[in-house]
């Protein structure tokens, strides 16, 4: 069975830690522009489009943003969740906020993160790995996107 590891989410004053050495083992800095990216998405309970992510660094340009977010991505401490709408969402990595999966609206393309138990994760892990093996793949790990209609699209 794979080995997934359950990681706690980070306190957030190891995540300016994290995030400058990611950076450094790249030879980028963290400079104000990521750093207020880094703080929305930190404080967002789900992932955020770059209009989002504008709306909470308020000094930041757009082009900006992209710019640095690919920075981050590079990093290891973004990662971008595909959406079914126009905007790609954005979200610090799982070693960050911890394991967790992805509820998608196909209508509105909005995202949300959800926890599932333990005893869960680990049957999907089990059914996954089954899979995986059947197709002569070796699994690491999941990502898991549900994708359906959220409550305000029903």
């Amino acid at each position: 069975m794979a080995s997934h590891q359950h990681s706690d989410p980070v306190a957030a004053a190891d995540i300016a830690h994290h995030v400058a050495t990611k950076l450094g083992e790249i030879g980028q800095r963290f400079t104000t522009g990521r750093r207020d990216i880094v703080s929305a998405l930190a404080a967002a309970q789900r992932p955020l489009s770059i209009p989002e992510i504008l709306d909470q660094a308020k000094g930041l340009a757009q082009s900006s943003a992209y710019r640095n977010l690919t920075v981050l991505e590079n990093a290891g401490v973004v990662v971008r969740v595909i959406t079914t709408d126009e905007w790609a969402r954005y979200e610090l990595s799982e070693d960050l906020t911890g394991h967790h999966h992805h509820m998608v609206c196909s209508v509105c393309g909005s995202v949300d993160d959800v926890r599932i138990s333990d005893s869960i994760e680990h049957e999907l892990d089990a059914a996954l790995e089954k899979v995986a093996q059947k197709a002569g793949f070796k699994m690491a790990h999941h990502r898991l996107d549900v994708v359906g209609v959220c409550k305000t699209c029903q």
